[in-house]
Parts: C-alpha cells; structure tokens; sequence
C-alpha cells in the first residue's frame, strides 16, 4: 500500500475521490468537484469517530453477570462535555458551509471583460448561438460581426429595417398534418447598434454546433424568444433557465461564464420542459484550440449570414465534423411509435 501511495498525487486523490461526482469539464466544474470530495472525505472522518465510538462503547460495555459490569457512569450537565458536543459539530458545519459559499461565488461569478461573449437564443424546439465578442490571448480584439451588414431589430424589439438584410427573426411554425416543423433562418442581434453578430441555428435536420476556445473566459447571455428553457451541458456540470421577458432586449437575461478545461465535443439539452419536441431540443458545444476557433469565425464571415447550410461549411472549413456527433436531430412525427435512431452515414 505505501508503495502503491508513492505513485499518487494531491490531484490524481483529487480526481480520483469523487463519490460519484462527474469529473467535470471546466474550472467552475473542477471546484464543485473539489468540494464535493472534500465534504465526502469531511463526512467519512466523522463516520469513523461515531462508529469508532459505538463500537467501543458495544465492546466495553457489553452484557456481564451484573449490571454495573457493563453500565457506563450517567454524566449530566458536564459543562466541558456539553461545550464539545456544541463547539465541534458548530465549526465543522460553518467550515463547510463558508467553502460552499466560496465556491458557489466563483461558479456565479461574471469577470468585466470576458474572453469571449455568446447570446444564447433559446425558442421552440432549437437553439441561436450568436457571437457578440471575442479577444484572443494576445489582447487583440476580433470582429464578430458580419461585414456590410445590419440587424432588423433593436435593442427594443423595433424591426424597421436597420439595413440590406431583410431575414427576419428566428421562427418556428408548426406544421398541420404529421407533427413536423419547419424552422426559418434567422440573423438577429438584438443590439442597440444594428450590427449583424455572426451566429449559426439549429434546424430539424440539424443540430445547432456552439464552437468555443479551451482555456478561455465564455460568457453566455441567455435569451428566450417564447417560453421558459433551460440551457445545460451536463458535462459543465451547470444549468441554468432561460427566462423570456417579452422584449428584444438581454439587459434582464440570465448570464454565467465558464472556463472549459480541454478539448472535446459535449452534448446539450434544455433541461425545462417547454412544450411538445422539448425532447428534441439538444446542441452541442466543441471547445477547440484557440487557431481552430478564429478559424471558424473566419469562416463564418466569409459565408454570410444568409447561407441556410452556414453552421457546416464553417466547420469543414476549420477542420471539424460538419454535423454534431453527441447527438443528432430526433423524429418528430407525432404518429412514431419506434426509438429514433442515429441517421445511416453519421
């Protein structure tokens, strides 16, 4: 066992003693974990000395052949005995709980300049990722806008045109006859500016991509177009709901960041349930390398906003997958009574 010791870090203890806790994949994730093992490890040394107690009680004073061999002397108002009892379960519980508020501040907490700034557009059943801002690890700023192009709406919901861009916002109509719906593309910003973010959509023969950097500051505005939503990555080990406020404005949407800690696809679901495809209403995030991340950026500038299949060159053209590989669109025929299975050839 001492041998086996020498070969183990505080990190991989850390890593290893989770007790059922994921692993995580961001810094915010890391330090859950962190305190979910030390709790555990906090519960497991109380456990030994209530067990270690109960167990020597159970033996010292086990059944003789008179009474007074295995009764223990009544102590009662034993100040020093009350004082321990009181002062010790007292300063563990505080300990744990100034670590949980610790933690849960550095899981809430919103930097002033983020690396990188996503409106999250939820709406019946997909999900708009928008890029509203981006400074790479040099400091330098990048454009995240479409060139020579404008957005429909302001900040307050006016849709006058702002521009040459005449798409209109993101909506989803439901077909009639078998349970279908067909989703429009969309281009909005919902800035004061008009300025055209670069975004991609979901659609129902396609899973919306959210593409990050490993290693950076992500903020997410969440922004719901209809109903209440949920965004949640399981993997982030994080969720929160996306509230609808009836205007084009973000000023009230809930906001978190994120650091992602390495590279990987992860699926994501909406967590609340908003109505009949909330099943259907799944992403997926990629964090990448930062070169990969400007690349497809870079890509999504030279597409245009207009593109319907925008989400897929993009991604060829940075050198991933085209199409989500965590998850994929559902069936939505209301008259389906098979599971739905991935598509042959993805």
């Amino acid at each position: 066992m001492a041998v086996l010791l020498t070969g183990c870090s505080a990190s991989d203890w850390e890593r290893n003693l989770r007790f059922g806790w994921p692993t995580g994949a961001t810094r915010q994730g890391t330090e859950m974990r962190v305190l979910w093992t030390w709790t555990g490890v906090t519960a497991l040394a109380l456990g030994i000395v209530v067990w270690g107690l109960i167990f020597w009680c159970c033996i010292r004073y086990r059944a003789g052949k008179r009474a007074e061999d295995y009764l223990p002397r009544q102590t009662k108002y034993n100040f020093w005995i009350e004082l321990i009892c009181f002062t010790f379960p007292f300063l563990v519980i505080a300990g744990l709980f100034y670590r949980t508020v610790v933690v849960e501040d550095n899981v809430d907490h919103l930097s002033k300049h983020p690396d990188v700034q996503v409106q999250v557009d939820a709406f019946k059943w997909n999900w708009q990722f928008e890029y509203h801002g981006y400074q790479g690890a040099d400091g330098q700023q990048h454009s995240t806008v479409y060139p020579n192009a404008k957005d429909v709406a302001d900040a307050a919901g006016n849709t006058q045109d702002r521009g040459n861009v005449t798409v209109t916002k993101q909506t989803c109509d439901e077909a009639s006859s078998n349970g279908s719906y067909n989703c429009g593309s969309t281009v909005g910003a919902n800035n004061a500016s008009g300025a055209l973010y670069l975004s991609t959509v979901g659609s129902q023969n396609e899973v919306p991509v959210l593409v990050i950097p490993v290693g950076r500051t992500v903020r997410f505005v969440e922004h719901s177009e209809d109903v209440i939503h949920s965004f949640w990555v399981p993997d982030f080990l994080f969720k929160r709901d996306v509230i609808p406020y009836g205007t084009a404005s973000t000023a009230r949407d809930n906001q978190f960041e994120i650091t992602p800690t390495h590279e990987g696809s992860f699926v994501g679901r909406c967590a609340e349930l908003c109505g009949t495809y909330h099943s259907q209403m799944n992403f997926e995030v990629r964090v990448v390398s930062e070169p990969t991340f400007e690349k497809y950026l870079t890509a999504l500038q030279k597409i245009g906003p207009t593109a319907p299949n925008r989400q897929s060159r993009a991604l060829t053209a940075a050198g991933m997958a085209p199409y989500a590989t965590t998850t994929y669109p559902l069936q939505s025929s209301l008259t389906t009574r098979s599971q739905s299975l991935r598509p042959t050839g993805e």
